[in-house]
């Protein structure tokens, strides 16, 4: 059976955004450490980094987010007190953040983009690093192991991969859409190749039903691209405008399409749909929340008017 891919040693997460659609919380809780059920945003990822393969999570903040990488920073004091009490179940909770990845942070000094918080990452990157994992902290994707399978389709075709979900006609205009040129099956595995993006098409425009979902392999070929895109609107430099200059120079990029669930936990309607699909699916909270949800429904059709 063939071995799977190496996932690149750095997983790289922007995360120096103002949260704003979560104020007031934001103003002083960081967006990324708000619960999805009891485990926040940023360690569901970081979790998910690890489970791939990456040895380190370089996280993108601005000032005055130490509270971000903090989180994954061993609290000996809360420990011992944990210990000593007998809580051994909230015990292993606190240490599984600082346990998971090697985790640091670059200061992004403005807030320039998506691009240009990727590009924050490329001094802390060794000479021998290749690629870079991506994974954008405002989308769950579930079940996990997609970047696990973009690294085995990076092995087959060089270049970048990405992630990809099909998305009903009616809702494709919130997304940023791949156009493709060839549609390939391989194990279960649907593989696009990529001829550039559209960001938030018309339902009759999208060149295609298959959106960005917030996970990229990049190729490190990514960081000169990124110096040479035009910043656009508001000073801001786009990662898929250096995707596609990568594009137009024949750089290989694919996309892997992903047939779970994926959450937008950068809005509150996103952030409730997420942690009640999580909960869902945790023994100790899915069966009694299911039974409420049912009997909550109910309760509504029967009260409408």
């Amino acid at each position: 059976m063939r071995s799977a891919a190496a996932t690149p040693r750095t997983a790289i997460v922007p995360a120096a955004g103002l949260g704003t659609r979560f104020l007031p919380v934001t103003k002083t809780v960081p967006k990324e450490l708000l619960p999805v059920v009891d485990t926040p945003g940023i360690e569901l990822v970081a979790a998910e980094a690890a489970e791939a393969g990456a040895q380190r999570l370089v996280i993108i903040t601005s000032e005055g987010k130490d509270s971000v990488v903090a989180h994954f920073i061993d609290d000996r004091e809360l420990e011992r007190t944990l210990a000593e009490r007998g809580k051994h179940d909230m015990l292993e909770k606190v240490r599984r953040a600082a346990a998971l990845i090697t985790v640091e942070s670059v200061v992004q000094p403005e807030p320039l983009g998506l691009g240009h918080a990727v590009s924050c990452a490329e001094a802390v990157l060794g000479e021998d690093e290749d690629a870079v994992a991506v994974l954008l902290p405002d989308d769950l994707v579930l079940p996990t192991g997609v970047l696990q399978t973009m690294s085995d389709v990076r092995a087959q075709t060089g270049g970048s991969v990405l992630c990809a979900i099909e998305v009903p006609q009616q809702e494709i205009s919130a997304y940023g859409v791949f156009d493709v040129d060839g549609v390939r099956t391989d194990h279960d595995t649907t593989v696009l190749r990529v001829t550039g993006m559209v960001e938030k098409p018309a339902p009759h425009r999208a060149p295609s039903p298959f959106a960005a979902a917030g996970r990229y392999i990049l190729d490190r070929a990514i960081f000169d691209a990124l110096r040479r895109v035009a910043p656009g609107a508001g000073g801001e430099v786009q990662l898929t405008d250096a995707i596609a200059w990568l594009i137009g120079q024949g750089h290989p990029v694919h996309a892997v399409v992903h047939r779970g669930a994926r959450h937008d936990l950068g809005n509150p309607g996103g952030y409730l749909k997420a942690a009640i699909d999580m909960a869902l699916r945790r023994e100790d909270y899915g069966p009694d929340l299911r039974r409420w949800l049912i009997d909550r429904l109910h309760s509504e059709e029967t009260h409408a008017p």
